[in-house]
């Protein structure tokens, strides 16, 4: 199956669009509920961050998205028009001292329900992959 290229405004109705896209498709190639349910929660995270921290939601600045779904693994990169971020300055929210942070909870989120997390250049680029999990 080839990739499927998308690009959005920075509007949380059309990353809802797009999650019910993706969806979709992981349903079409027999994802196990427990892999879509997994991907759904990394992906939403993903597409808010670009909207709102990325692009700030300014309705001018566009969501790239190229998706991939084969028999054995799913593949996104979501890129915004923003200035980017190092994921290394976000503070671990499993530290004690940074427990009452909202921020990296979302990060960590992605990393604990993906198989894969890099983000690209300087920060406004992620890449993600899950492999399907092998039924008994």
């Amino acid at each position: 199956m080839s990739a499927t290229e998308l690009s959005i405004p920075s509007d949380l109705a059309e990353a809802r669009r797009v999650q019910g896209l993706i969806e979709e498709a992981l349903q079409a190639s027999a994802f196990s509920e427990h892999d879509i349910f997994a991907i759904k929660l990394a992906l939403e995270e993903a597409l808010v961050n670009a909207i709102k921290h990325g692009n700030q939601m300014d309705p001018d600045k566009r969501v790239y998205i190229i998706f991939q779904v084969t028999t054995d693994r799913f593949e996104i990169r979501i890129t915004d028009e923003g200035e980017g971020f190092n994921p290394e300055d976000v503070p671990d929210p499993t530290d004690e001292r940074f427990i009452d942070r909202p921020s990296g909870r979302g990060l960590l989120l992605m990393r604990g329900f993906m198989t894969t997390v890099e983000y690209h250049g300087k920060g406004n680029s992620v890449s993600m992959s899950k492999v399907r999990e092998i039924s008994p």
